[in-house]
């Protein structure tokens, strides 16, 4: 089983990033030097993933073309003698194969996997949700992609998140038959903490097969009136077809001011160039008594 296709659902209004995302995408929001989708596309290239379909809308064709050639930029570049900005944007252009699929109706994150039907076809696919940025010393959907070679079965990324946390997040329960392996046995979207004792949360990094399809066609709408995934996945688990993989690093929300922040800082203190002025603003901003 050779996964090389990833799902990418970015057609999301990004209501929590207003008013910043009144006109740009969320998945544009700068990280550092690079938008927060690239680091997305860049884990999935790492993992051996050569076919990125985005689900987007009408409203979001720049994230297209950033995976795209510039020729007039790079003409300047080239005229100018900034060779190595030109190496940059170009190895943007050449990361991987981009196909665009329209979600019409930005009806939830499941539905979003359900447009993407034609373009994954009978395959086995990854999916990973733009705004959640996993680091580490693996990639985090390789984490995934290794588990569901070695079991054949679609796999879950988890992490534990706190208890006023759970109410975010889909909510797995099952029972650990290896270290940080799950198999699971329910799911529950964005629970109150006092209906599940589990914390393990689902964090945007999927690996599933062809008949999520068929479940999520004849799901009705589910919390917020969306297509919810969890519902579709919830189906998986009747017949114990689900596992989840509880994934190694450091991850950020995009989507959360505060660990979008995080992030920023964390890729500006491994620039050796930035790190010791960074330091500096920040112990003025914040004095150590």
């Amino acid at each position: 089983m050779d996964i090389k296709k990833v799902v990418i659902p970015v057609a999301g209004w990004g209501t929590r990033s207003l008013p910043a995302t009144k006109n740009v995408p969320k998945e544009m929001l700068p990280i550092y030097n690079k938008p927060v989708v690239q680091y997305v596309v860049e884990e999935a290239q790492a993992a051996g993933l050569t076919d990125v379909v985005l689900v987007t809308n009408r409203n979001k064709t720049i994230i297209e073309d950033h995976f795209d050639y510039n020729l007039a930029l790079e003409d300047v570049l080239t005229r100018t003698g900034k060779l190595d900005m030109l190496k940059t944007v170009r190895d943007v252009a050449e990361m991987v194969n981009i196909i665009t699929v329209r979600q019409k109706k930005q009806l939830g994150l499941g539905h979003a996997v359900l447009c993407a039907r034609e373009a994954v076809k009978n395959d086995p696919f990854a999916v990973m949700v733009g705004d959640d940025l996993m680091f580490g010393m693996e990639p985090g959907i390789k984490q995934l992609l290794n588990v569901a070679h070695s079991e054949h079965m679609p796999v879950v990324g988890v992490m534990e998140v706190p208890a006023d946390k759970v109410s975010s997040y889909g909510i797995i329960s099952g029972e650990e038959f290896a270290p940080g392996l799950y198999r699971v046995r329910d799911l529950m979207e964005k629970p109150k903490a006092s209906e599940t004792s589990s914390r393990l949360a689902m964090v945007g990094r999927y690996v599933l097969y062809p008949d999520i399809f068929d479940h999520l066609e004849n799901l009705g709408p589910g919390q917020g009136g969306e297509i919810q995934l969890t519902d579709a996945l919830k189906a998986l688990t009747k017949s114990n077809r689900l596992l989840a993989v509880k994934i190694r690093g450091q991850r950020y929300d995009a989507g959360d001011w505060a660990e979008y922040l995080a992030a920023n800082i964390y890729f500006a203190l491994h620039d050796e160039d930035l790190r010791y002025p960074l330091v500096q603003r920040l112990k003025e901003l914040l004095p150590i008594n």
